[in-house]
């Protein structure tokens, strides 16, 4: 069986929408327990914020596109990653899932209909869930925080992220040129790589 016939029967194709597992939920009893054992087996701790009542740490394992959550006081649902969540949305609904609103949150907190206004990477989300009732929520992740990629480890889900990449390291490229006098950069191979490497590492892009 050829992989279009392989795509076509299993319902892949136009209506797909490219879904990253982002992060896992675990229940914990010890969260400062957990944290020390996490820690001990050298998974990069992302991030270890509290407030009234509640608590979050994000823990990656080596080399794991995929993060861990535990803490207390939280129902952290698991949740995907995607690079155009409208896109995301309208291929889910085609699919014949209930998928709520796209929204994001404002500065108080509070809860608004519509993706961010700026599409700020991280900012826009909606959930869905599956006829058991566990939810999965989507993330729109465009540009990664520092820290959230290790150095040199670069990769790319579908050809059409990586087109998407190579997109924004040309347009990116060309005012580079524009800004050396309109000159023909013939090392342009070496520039695209650290622009696309720097970006996933969400490290300062080259000028």
């Amino acid at each position: 069986m050829s992989d279009t016939q392989l795509r076509s029967e299993t319902g892949e194709g136009a209506l797909a929408a490219d879904l990253k597992l982002e992060v896992v939920s675990i229940p914990v009893s010890d969260v400062d327990r957990a944290k020390r054992f996490y820690g001990g087996l050298g998974w990069r701790l992302d991030a270890d914020f509290a407030g009234d009542n509640f608590r979050v740490i994000q823990v990656t394992p080596p080399g794991s596109p995929t993060s861990v959550i535990f803490g207390k006081g939280n129902t952290v649902a698991p949740y995907l990653i995607v690079s155009d969540i409208e896109a995301a949305r309208a291929a889910l609904a085609a699919r014949g899932a209930e998928v709520s609103e796209v929204y994001h949150y404002g500065e108080q907190g509070d809860r608004r209909s519509g993706p961010e206004p700026t599409r700020r990477s991280y900012a826009s989300w909606l959930s869905f869930k599956d006829p058991d009732g566990n939810e999965w929520l989507l993330q729109e992740v465009t540009h990664r925080l520092p820290g959230r990629v290790e150095a040199g480890d670069t990769r790319f889900a579908s050809s059409r992220d990586l087109a998407a990449t190579l997109r924004r390291a040309a347009a990116a490229h060309g005012e580079h040129e524009k800004r050396n006098g309109g000159q023909h950069d013939e090392n342009w191979p070496d520039w695209y790589a650290e622009y696309i490497v720097q970006e996933q590492a969400g490290k300062p892009l080259p000028t």
